[in-house]
């Protein structure tokens, strides 16, 4: 039989690819250790946060497959994720100027 025009054909994933993606998830493990231990000013936030943000994208592009999925959920994740970060942007806005 053939496969129908709307269904897609699976995507194969190596393996060294997720165990990339595991090393670097424990360097920012590490990295976000190490950034807990060392007061880095005001901005100590920010950093985890950043690194926070770094390891989402990870998780999310290559162990939920969003990577490999349609525009439309993209811009879909995408919009959700500043919709996120600008609710977080004026939280901190909010308590660093009282």
């Amino acid at each position: 039989m053939t496969e129908s025009r709307n269904e897609k054909s699976p995507h194969i994933v190596e393996y060294k690819t997720y165990v990339y993606v595991w090393i670097a998830l424990m360097v920012l493990l590490g990295l976000t250790i190490f950034a807990a231990r060392v007061e880095v000013s005001r901005y100590s936030v920010l950093v985890n946060l950043l690194i926070a943000s770094i390891k989402t994208l990870l998780v999310l592009a290559f162990f939920m497959h969003l990577k490999y999925e349609g525009a439309f959920l993209r811009w879909f994740l995408t919009s959700v994720l500043l919709i996120l970060s600008a609710v977080i942007m004026l939280t901190f806005a909010d308590v660093w100027y009282r």
